[in-house]
């Protein structure tokens, strides 16, 4: 019998105390083995290497007496133990107790059925950053080398943000301290912790039906009457309903927006709970870009400047969209893109060269012409169909496959954007 046993700093309830008592072996991490009382003889294991801690766990469950204790924090189906074990084939019987994150927003007085809730320990940090950056509302569990003081550089200078780090909860270290993502880098910070990253503003969200991240947008590929642009310089609704597809944005996903026009494409993205930046070189095209921003909701770091050059500074991306620049902006864009690259271009002559551009950068490229005529009325009740002009998208898709090495740039890429030229957050 496998038995797990949450553990928040308060006493054990009788029925973990039991449990425990007729435990043979007893496997937690060191802190929770000194916590509470192991009975003499059992034996334990320190849970450093979760697979190491897994085999012994295998060869004592699989005994006829072998009674097993797992220690964990807070309640461990939540990000926990539980998914490892099943995954082993067992099955264990929890006894969860108060969830960190529970604990965190209780410290911070917040409701928290709106917060977005990601695990930064044992997997990629760049994901989180991405979250708090688009959500207003955002729990972080963290991990030695990814904790406040990380999310603290790469969030700097976004604002507004406020970090509640809630260290040791439920332990004799608790202690909750709010700063600002730079105050976050200068100080040190015990483990374990869990950060909320918070949009002052907006921390208390409307009251919904569903808990995390909100439902996506109820409609994409919006009317090009929806964004302020100039002189129909917008991605047509067609044309962005298919980039849409092939960039997936999606939370925790990084998308640029390349000659961004009127951030079409970068707004809807952030509709899909991305976090996204619109790169536009003209500064009267950056301002209808904020105030699309503003007119949508969403949150869009608008960057000021020329492609490929203004690159260099931006975090790496998931997906890029190119509506402008020539083949040398493409491959630029390709080389970082961790997933995807679409580019929409008006003639004929300049696909060649863009499937040449991604497939240089190990991209599987491929391209379509889409046309669409739409119903026009015309006097006397009828209508005709009125044709948009062909557009011809460009996709490279890379494959399953360790990310591509760094390439020659600046001495330092960090995944953050405090050295935009101008940016908005």
């Amino acid at each position: 019998m496998i038995t797990v046993v949450g553990y928040d700093g308060s006493p054990l309830p009788a029925p973990a105390s039991e449990r425990l008592a007729r435990a043979r072996l007893v496997v937690g991490g060191a802190r929770h083995l000194a916590a509470v009382r192991v009975p003499p003889g059992a034996r334990t294991v320190v849970m450093g290497g979760v697979g190491a801690a897994l085999d012994e766990i295998d060869k004592e469950a699989g005994k006829a007496s072998g009674d097993v204790v797992v220690l964990a924090s807070g309640d461990p189906g939540f990000f926990g133990i539980v998914r490892a074990l099943r995954e082993r084939g067992h099955e264990p019987h929890v006894l969860p107790a108060l969830s960190s994150v529970a604990q965190a927003f209780a410290r911070a007085g917040l409701p928290w059925d709106d917060a977005l809730v990601v695990s930064a320990h044992g997997r990629d940090l760049r994901r989180a950053v991405n979250a708090c950056r688009a959500h207003p509302k955002v729990a972080v569990l963290t991990a030695p080398g990814a904790g406040p003081a990380e999310l603290g550089r790469a969030l700097f200078p976004q604002h507004p943000r406020t970090f509640v780090v809630c260290e040791d909860l439920g332990g004799p270290s608790e202690r909750v301290v709010r700063c600002r993502p730079a105050e976050a880098t200068t100080r040190p910070w015990r483990d374990p912790n869990v950060v909320l990253v918070l949009d002052s503003g907006r921390s208390v969200g409307e009251r919904g039906w569903i808990a995390g991240a909100r439902p996506g947008p109820s409609s994409w590929a919006l009317p090009e009457e929806a964004f302020e642009h100039r002189n129909s310089v917008v991605t047509k609704a067609e044309v962005r309903a298919f980039a849409l597809a092939r960039l997936g944005p999606r939370i925790g996903d990084m998308v640029w927006d390349i000659g961004a026009g009127s951030g079409s494409v970068a707004i809807e993205c952030a509709r899909f709970g991305a976090a996204a930046v619109a790169v536009e070189r003209d500064p009267a095209s950056c301002d209808r870009i904020r105030a699309n921003v503003r007119a949508h909701g969403v949150r869009v770091a608008v960057s000021r400047g020329e492609a490929p050059a203004v690159l260099d500074h931006l975090p790496d991306p998931d997906a890029v969209f190119v509506g402008g620049g020539g083949p040398e902006v493409v491959r630029a864009c390709a080389a970082r893109a961790l997933r995807s690259v679409v580019v929409a271009l008006a003639s004929v002559e300049r696909v060649r060269p863009t499937l040449d551009a991604l497939t240089a950068e190990g991209l599987t490229a491929q391209a379509v012409q889409l046309q669409a005529s739409r119903l026009s009325p015309l006097p006397g009740d009828v209508h005709r169909l009125a044709a948009t002009n062909p557009v011809f998208v460009v996709w490279g898709d890379r494959d399953a496959a360790p990310p591509p090495a760094p390439r020659p740039g600046p001495a330092r890429r960090p995944q953050t954007l405090a050295e935009l030229p101008e940016a908005d957050h």
